[in-house]
């Protein structure tokens, strides 16, 4: 390779020696400088190549020195490995004979205390679900290191658990008064006093409370139970001994839960649409007029049984009427005041009777709203089917509680809009008959004084 090398260095020069040569022709002094020039190269390229044979030499020395040291220390890690694998095998054969050595002794108590682990895996399930957890959250480490534990529990533990158990106990019929957090409204949550009722409900500024075994705090139910319920949570809340009456959920909250979920009075007229709130506007329209109509009947009738107690024309209602008519045509014949007596009584009547006609109209009118009502909400439910079908109830329950919230109005209007009417009619009824038989009476007078003439 070196040989090459200069071959081809010389080949250059050689070559810009004749390329000099053709410029400058027949110069001597320019082939002994070319001569001197090839000799120092020579010079400098034989250093270079001692120079790196040398260096090749020392990196040749160093990696068969590292080769040595890596083998060295190869040697050493199997050593090392075989005393390891000595030592483990050593190991597992007395672990072995540890194990069956405690197995030995503890007999019939490994029976127990596998029952112990069992026992604290399905009370901390239980503890985890209670509102006492709320009261004493550190019960729930002791359980979780019991049913968590491979290792036999000491005495100690085992009185612990034991206390627990005995206080869970005492706590499921006790009332009991702590601190806690509460988490109301929006998710805004503050330390409040809570009221425990055993392990059934709990209370706080006198609302119910909901306990979340998933967060470990108390929840405010965002719709309460009836005002009679919440007065007696207040006084049990306020009261500091003796027995105070309250109502208690056996089922720890779930019919509680169901309990305020049912919708209150406003939101059953809401689910009933616009269609329930005419119904509703005209049930209100029809017993004002009937009210109205009845106490102005009763004023009517108060009129006349004044008249019918005085001798006196009293005016202003329609006996008197028909008295001041019979004394004013006393001398007539009997054909031509029964005419006059039977025109005041037809000129009464419409004002006895009038707003009778609407009350039967309304409740008339109620019933069919409702029935109309209730087509409009099976239309919307059918709707509903058609677009999304019949996997998810609650997509129909919109439009079949319309369908029955407008029935059910329609028939709350309807029943005391028929009553009203009946009792309004029949005053009306009675006040003209009156006007009829003191009107037959007013005839049969005057025949008999024509008679008598």
């Amino acid at each position: 390779m070196r040989t090459l090398k200069r071959i081809t260095v010389f080949s250059c020069i050689l070559a810009s020696a004749l390329a000099t040569t053709t410029v400058k022709a027949g110069t001597n002094e320019d082939l002994q400088a070319l001569l001197k020039q090839i000799k120092e190269d020579r010079v400098t390229e034989s250093k270079e190549s001692k120079s790196r044979e040398a260096k090749f030499k020392a990196e040749k020395d160093q990696r068969q020195a590292l080769l040595a040291k890596a083998q060295a220390e190869l040697k050493a890690e199997q050593a090392r490995m075989d005393n390891l694998k000595t030592a483990y095998d050593e190991n597992e054969k007395q672990l072995t004979e540890l194990k069956e050595t405690l197995e030995q002794r503890k007999g019939s108590l490994g029976e127990m205390f596998g029952l112990v682990r069992q026992t604290a895996n399905d009370t901390k399930g239980v503890f985890q679900a209670s509102m006492v957890t709320a009261q004493y959250p550190e019960r729930m480490a002791l359980m979780s290191s019991l049913a968590e534990s491979t290792a036999l529990p000491s005495i100690d533990e085992l009185e612990k658990f034991w206390i627990e158990l005995y206080q869970a106990m005492t706590a499921s019929g006790e009332v009991s008064r702590f601190d806690a957090t509460v988490v109301y409204g929006e998710g805004d949550q503050a330390v409040k006093s809570v009221t425990r009722v055993g392990t059934f409900n709990a209370i706080a500024d006198g609302k119910y409370l909901n306990y979340s075994a998933q967060t470990g705090k108390f929840e405010q139910l965002s719709r309460q139970p009836e005002s009679a319920m919440l007065e007696l949570a207040a006084g049990l809340e306020n009261a500091n001994d003796g027995y105070q009456p309250f109502f208690i959920d056996p089922s720890r909250g779930v019919i509680l839960s169901l309990l305020v979920q049912s919708p209150s009075l406003e939101e059953r007229v809401q689910q009933g649409g616009a269609v329930g709130y005419v119904i509703l506007a005209l049930g209100a329209v029809g017993l004002l007029l009937a009210l109205f109509g009845y106490l102005r009947l009763s004023y009517i009738q108060s009129g006349v049984k004044k008249q019918l107690k005085s001798k006196d024309v009293i005016r202003g209602n329609p006996m008197g009427d028909i008295m001041q008519t019979y004394q004013d045509n006393k001398d007539a014949d009997v054909e031509t005041l029964e005419l006059k007596l039977d025109e005041v009584i037809m000129k009464n009547a419409p004002k006895l009777e009038k707003g009778v006609g609407f009350i039967k109209l309304f409740a008339s009118v109620a019933p069919l709203l409702g029935l109309l009502g209730t087509v409009i909400g099976m239309i919307a439910t059918f709707q509903a089917i058609t677009l999304f079908g019949t996997g998810d109830p609650k997509l129909m329950a919109g439009g079949i509680s319309e369908a029955l919230v407008t029935t059910m109005l329609g028939l709350i209007v309807a029943v005391p809009l028929v009553f009203a009417h009946t009792l309004v009619n029949g005053k009306s009824r009675r006040l003209i008959q009156t006007l009829e038989e003191q009107s037959a009476g007013f005839i049969a007078l005057h025949k008999e004084a024509e008679a008598a003439r």
